[in-house]
């Protein structure tokens, strides 16, 4: 066996393997072999075929077979030995050979390998990154206060209907004739669940205002919501396709109003909030909503923080040269189903992407950053509070975050972005102590328009 590479440029990169009979032929021999007492062939008891037959039936597909895997081990073997940093898969050389696998001769093989650019990707003392302290103003505290009431809020009955409190009207729905009587085999619905304020045409919406417990409003669904049937449909209890034959004129008489009442700010909305004697007072608990969204910025702080390194970093290292026509061959071939177009459609920002790969790889390499299980679980912990966090629930029990972080890592399509966000999470850790800082407060909406800037 003979293994060269050659890479003149530096980044495209020439493997050749040659493979001669004595390299392949033990593995050919032992599968045949197992073939042999294994084979069922039609006037032979089981393992009694003679070689020969076996040889020629099987022969010619257990070499290929053979000559693959061991060209896959030993290319790979070769790139790990010697320390090549290719970019995607080896591709079968435009330069390669038609290969005789009836022969014994020597067979010899050539792939095409990007290989990564060189260049040294440092960080120290002397650069300088901004980053950003998001101000937690009163006006988010208030917003969260307001969340949690809402959150905490009930329903309770009142006489007259409010559209500006948003209330729920529950009622008899009637559909009438062109007579304006009640429909014979019309449509009935009890306790029929509306609220005025959706409606999307006014002079509908406005024959509701000012109603009270009892009345009786004639109204029309359909010109009510001229563009949703499945609104109508709903409030109906028919099907979408039935609504055309329903659009004239209801009646609605009104059996109950509903109001919601937001919590009041008291002891009871701290325990529920928070856990029971957390917090005992107004001032305790604006701070630890204060604390909370402070914990929540540091994380957006922390990504733009390091948005901010990818750029001052590719700006520092400089355009890098890639092997632009082999990775586009390489990016086809694992994309044969979307074609030429989708390559060229997507190839620069693919290229932009793992410009920034190669620079952070070398940078977690600096760090001696490594991710074990701990770091994974704890990320996963992190992404489960921050989900639970959308929905007002900002006291789950560690436990619960255990096992919900338990149930991510079991499936495979999360780990890989658990992982990746584990590195990012120590990198920013570790870089923030290797640069200087240029510390600067920001308010929120400064900060969002900063980012969409980006």
């Amino acid at each position: 066996m003979n293994i060269s590479f050659e890479a003149p440029d530096k980044i495209n990169g020439l493997m050749t393997i040659t493979l001669e009979t004595a390299d392949y032929q033990p593995e050919v021999d032992k599968t045949l072999k197992d073939y042999r007492k294994r084979a069922n062939i039609p006037g032979f008891r089981p393992g009694q075929a003679p070689m020969g037959m076996i040889k020629r039936q099987f022969g010619p597909s257990v070499k290929v077979d053979a000559v693959n895997k061991l060209l896959g081990e030993k290319l790979y073997e070769y790139v790990r030995e010697n320390k090549i940093q290719m970019l995607g898969e080896p591709l079968p050389s435009e330069q390669q050979e038609q290969l005789d696998f009836e022969s014994d001769k020597p067979l010899t093989f050539k792939f095409d390998i990007a290989v990564a650019p060189e260049f040294e990707a440092k960080l120290s003392g002397k650069d300088k990154i901004p980053y950003y302290n998001i101000t937690v103003e009163d006006k988010l505290i208030d917003q969260q206060v307001e969340m949690y009431q809402s959150r905490s809020g009930h329903y309770e009955k009142v006489e007259n209907f409010d559209m500006e409190q948003r209330d729920m009207l529950k009622g008899d729905l009637r559909e009438l004739d062109a007579a304006g009587n009640v429909k014979e085999g019309g449509i009935t619905v009890a306790d029929a669940v509306l609220m005025p304020q959706y409606i999307k045409v006014d002079d509908q919406k406005k024959l509701f205002e000012g109603s009270k417990l009892g009345d009786i409003i004639t109204w029309n669904p359909r010109k009510a919501y001229p563009e949703s049937d499945v609104e109508v449909s709903s409030l109906m209890k028919i099907q979408k396709e039935e609504v055309k034959d329903h659009e004239g004129d209801f009646t609605f008489q009104i059996t109950e109003i509903s109001r919601f009442v937001k919590a009041e700010v008291n002891q009871e909305l701290f325990d529920q909030t928070f856990g029971e004697g957390t917090v005992k007072d107004e001032k305790e608990f604006r701070q630890k909503i204060a604390d909370t969204i402070s914990q929540q910025f540091k994380s957006d702080s922390d990504y733009k923080f390091l948005l901010d390194v990818r750029a001052h970093m590719e700006k520092k290292v400089g355009k890098l040269e890639f092997p632009e026509a082999l990775l586009k061959r390489v990016m086809l071939n694992n994309n044969k189903d979307k074609g030429a177009d989708f390559v060229e459609k997507n190839f620069d920002a693919s290229i932009k992407e793992l410009g920034w790969h190669l620079i952070k790889e070398q940078l977690v390499a600096a760090q001696e950053i490594k991710v074990g299980d701990d770091d994974l679980k704890n990320v996963a912990k992190e992404a489960a509070r921050a989900q639970f966090a959308q929905y007002g629930m900002s006291n789950v029990p560690d436990e619960y975050l255990e096992n919900y972080a338990q149930e991510m890592l079991k499936k495979r399509e999360n780990v890989d972005g658990l992982v990746d966000r584990a590195v990012d999470v120590k990198l920013t850790a570790a870089l923030k102590s290797v640069v200087k800082l240029e510390e600067k407060d920001i308010t929120l909406d400064k900060f969002q328009e900063m980012l969409q800037e980006k």
